[in-house]
């Protein structure tokens, strides 16, 4: 093409001759207007689409680049856990431990609960099994769901004896009351404690470990 049309082959995409000069800064009003007029949300993607209501065209990366001249920062809402609403555990089980965190034999007392982090923009849950006589965690599973089976997979990576522990206190959440857990606790003859509801004082020991977890 370059040679029929007789120019420079440096030159293929640009005949200097007819060349219009395009200046980008020419538009720099119009990104910042659009950028105040949608309350300071949109980014380059959406600002091309309103510029190009108004038939001028220019790229992400020239809109971009306007932006960042002009310090033009776009706000976001950072993606936050949404509670899912279930049915609170009613069963009459009282609060074996009654808050009594300290003086206790090594297995004697297991402490648990459910956490959530945020993976790759999506949430996942964490559950952590905690020994109370030194605060150690002795089982620990993680997933996409809060269900039973990740409480049980918890269980299973305990290295030491379960027969030992004789007493296992969680909050009042259903993954902890169904039959896969009560098979685990009859088998090994493990006595169940529940916090009161809507109490997370009554589970302190895990609530903390999990809030030191998380910084």
């Amino acid at each position: 093409m370059y040679q029929i049309l007789k120019i420079a082959k440096s030159t293929y995409y640009y005949q200097t001759n007819n060349c219009v000069k395009y200046d980008v800064n020419n538009y720099e009003e119009e990104v910042i207007g659009a950028f105040n007029k949608n309350r300071k949300i949109y980014g380059a993607r959406k600002i091309k689409a309103v510029l190009m209501r108004k038939d001028i065209i220019l790229s992400r990366r020239k809109i971009r680049f306007l932006m960042i001249k002009n310090n033009l920062v776009s706000k976001y809402t950072k993606l936050k856990y949404r509670n899912h609403k279930t049915m609170v555990n009613n069963e009459r089980i009282s609060n074996v431990l009654n808050r009594q965190f300290n003086n206790k034999k090594p297995n004697e007392v297991v402490v648990s609960d459910l956490t959530y982090v945020q993976v790759i923009g999506k949430w996942h849950y964490i559950y952590l099994l905690i020994d109370l006589f030194n605060r150690e965690i002795i089982g620990y599973s993680a997933g996409p769901n809060k269900t039973a089976e990740l409480v049980q997979q918890a269980f299973h990576k305990i290295t030491r004896p379960l027969n030992k522990i004789t007493l296992f206190h969680t909050d009042r959440g259903n993954e902890f009351k169904n039959k896969i857990i009560d098979e685990i606790l009859i088998t090994f003859n493990i006595k169940r404690s529940l916090s009161a509801k809507g109490c997370p004082y009554d589970d302190a020991v895990a609530e903390k470990t999990y809030k030191t977890f998380k910084i």
